[in-house]
């Protein structure tokens, strides 16, 4: 429970210090949305691609990520690192999924009732 609690201290003090880069993506993502809700996008169509997109992300980021911080794969013994490692590609996924599917849905019309 230790490391869990550690870790979630450590995600909080890097959020810190990229917050004002975090408040720009949420009002991006906000923004986004409410152009998508103006034009009557149509949501159902584009969740396939947008899933699609997520997993994808989070494949990636799951093989990248470890690179990033100048580690690999290899150095990864311990089931925390492991699960860390999850947890942060399954974020990347969902944030690239969240910014996919306003786009995509603006992009398809929704079905004529």
């Amino acid at each position: 429970m230790y490391e869990i609690w550690l870790v979630l201290n450590i995600l909080w003090e890097m959020a810190l210090g990229v917050w004002p880069l975090l408040a720009g993506a949420a009002l991006l993502w906000l923004l986004l949305l409410a152009a998508a809700a103006r034009r009557g996008a149509g949501w159902r169509a584009a969740l396939p691609w947008t899933v699609a997109a997520g997993v994808l992300a989070a494949v990636a980021a799951f093989v990248l990520l470890p690179a990033w911080s100048r580690s690999s794969l290899s150095e990864m013994g311990y089931w925390v690192d492991w699960a860390n490692l999850a947890a942060m590609a399954c974020g990347v996924g969902a944030a690239v999924a969240a910014f996919v599917w306003p786009l995509l849905a603006m992009r398809r019309r929704p079905p004529a009732r």
